[in-house]
């Protein structure tokens, strides 16, 4: 974990332990300083002072492992998310002055990207644990991922060159660009003589309205819900800029993806980066691993690359 990880959890700790001590001591100031009525049952404030302590308790061991003690991070953050949603649909519908939200910047907002780092840096480690205990090499990982026909991708390879496209999970917007962008390119890249095989970490029946949606419908599927096959192929995990950088944003608001293709519930890690290779006779001529989130591969470019014998990756900015 970098270096200000502890710090930044310490400082949680004690901002959120200075704050509910504050408001369980004095659970009308806050009110008066903000011009409101004080309620009527200021011992219901001084619960929610409580609660705000106790997390700050959890910061604090979290702070020792945050690799470790990830899911009090987690907690932490889906309550300085969820609560600004609940304030801003209660006082959208007038049962509760907007000025109140004030406190909502720094006991929520300021948090959410340093939180969202913190979770990043600790799936990453998480990875690499598992990587280092159930990692396969590349040839184990082939021959281990079984097409639809019964024979594995090891095998296949002999016979014809694979595409293989791995995707990230399968609610992500990206992730459906990424098969539109397969589905139109698939003529292309069968013409080259390469057979298209989707890899996604849902299972095959996951992953089958989605491929039908985007004409895919009889391309193999792999399923690799435990990731054997991404973590050989070397895709790692994406950290925080890759996934949700400004090439991330801009792609997905500017550009209108989000609008094209919308999003699902997510199905697999949302973490991993997406990848694209060409394999033959069990090794890799060709790959395009995504260096963000936003990243297209040109599977026609790919395919091409093979073709003419050129190593080049093909890429869309």
């Amino acid at each position: 974990m970098p270096s200000w990880v502890p710090t930044l959890l310490k400082l949680a700790a004690v901002y959120n332990l200075a704050w509910g001590t504050f408001v369980v001591l004095y659970p009308r100031l806050p009110f008066d300083w903000l011009g409101l009525d004080v309620p009527n049952y200021p011992s219901i404030v001084q619960c929610l002072g409580m609660v705000i302590g106790v997390y700050g308790i959890g910061y604090w061991i979290a702070a020792r492992d945050a690799a470790t003690h990830w899911p009090i991070v987690l907690v932490g953050l889906l309550g300085k998310v969820f609560g600004p949603i609940g304030f801003v649909y209660t006082a959208f519908h007038g049962n509760l002055p907007w000025s109140m939200g004030l406190t909502i910047l720094t006991n929520d907002v300021a948090w959410w990207l340093p939180f969202c780092a913190i979770l990043v840096h600790a799936a990453r480690i998480d990875e690499a644990r598992l990587a280092r205990e159930t990692g396969l090499s590349l040839e184990q990982a082939l021959r281990a991922a079984i097409l639809p026909d019964g024979q594995s991708v090891y095998e296949r390879s002999f016979q014809s060159p694979l595409l293989l496209v791995c995707v990230r999970h399968l609610g992500c917007t990206f992730c459906r660009e990424m098969l539109a962008d397969l589905g139109r390119q698939r003529d292309d890249v069968i013409r080259a003589g390469l057979t298209p095989v989707v890899v996604s970490m849902g299972t095959v029946a996951q992953a089958a309205p989605m491929l039908l949606a985007y004409g895919l419908n009889d391309v193999a599927h792999l399923s690799d819900p435990e990731r054997r096959l991404y973590r050989a192929l070397e895709l790692p995990f994406g950290s925080f800029a890759q996934l949700f950088g400004c090439k991330t944003v801009w792609r997905a608001v500017a550009e209108g993806v989000v609008l094209r293709f919308g999003f699902g519930r997510m199905v697999g890690n949302g973490l991993q980066l997406s990848g694209t290779f060409v394999v033959r006779n069990g090794i890799i001529e060709q790959a395009h691993r995504h260096t963000s989130t936003a990243d297209r591969a040109d599977f026609k470019n790919l395919a091409c690359g093979v073709t003419s014998g050129s190593m080049r990756t093909g890429v869309v900015s």
